[in-house]
Order: C-alpha cells, then structure tokens, then sequence
C-alpha cells in the first residue's frame, strides 16, 4: 500500500489560504498539526481540494508530498524562517573596507532621518 504525506497549507489570508481544519473519509485534519500519512487514493482527493469548496480559482488547501518531498519542504522552510541569526550560529566575519575615510563614518542627511 502506497502512502502519502498530506498537510493543510499554513493560515495565510493575503494569500488566501484560510482553511484551518478539513474532514475527508473520516480524518480530520488540522492546520496546526503538520503532516498527515495518508493512504494515495487520499491523498490524489486532497491534491484537488482548494481553501473554498467549488471555487476552482482558490488557491490549493492541501500541500501533498511524497516523505522527501516533505522533508525537503520542511527543510526549506525552516531556513527561510531563520533570518536573524543567533550568537550561538556560525556567523561569518563581515570585513570592512580598509580605505574608508573619517569622513565616510559620518552618517548621511538621509540615514540621519531614518
């Protein structure tokens, strides 16, 4: 038997995807639980799913992946997350310039409104 991970996609109203917990063949489905292993008849119904019943133009309400798939989704965005970095993180060394003047360490009109 040939399985699947499904999950809802993230709440995202700019975006459209306002679905937080779905109901298909008995299971439901949360947004906030991630993914789902699903047998792939499921998971083929849940690809065609969208956020709002019978509106083709809506965005998709189920993101469906083989397990590398999903890891590497996971993956991704997990690194997309993390902008800001920590002290704890291998942080490289920014050089600075070795001709910068005195004059050139003053801020500018501009970064002085800001």
């Amino acid at each position: 038997m040939e399985t699947m991970l499904v999950r809802l996609k993230s709440f995202d109203p700019r975006r459209g995807h306002i679905v937080r917990r779905f109901t298909y063949a008995g299971i439901k489905f949360h947004e906030d639980r991630g993914w789902y292993r699903v047998e792939k008849n499921v998971a083929d119904y849940l690809r065609t799913a969208r956020q709002v019943a019978g509106d083709d133009v809506t965005p998709l309400a189920f993101d469906v992946c083989s397990e590398e798939e999903a890891k590497a989704l996971d993956v991704r965005e997990e690194s997309e997350a993390k902008v800001r970095k920590a002290a704890a993180d291998d942080v490289r060394l920014s050089p600075a310039r070795s001709d910068v003047s005195a004059d050139a360490k003053a801020p500018t009109r501009s970064a002085r409104k800001a």
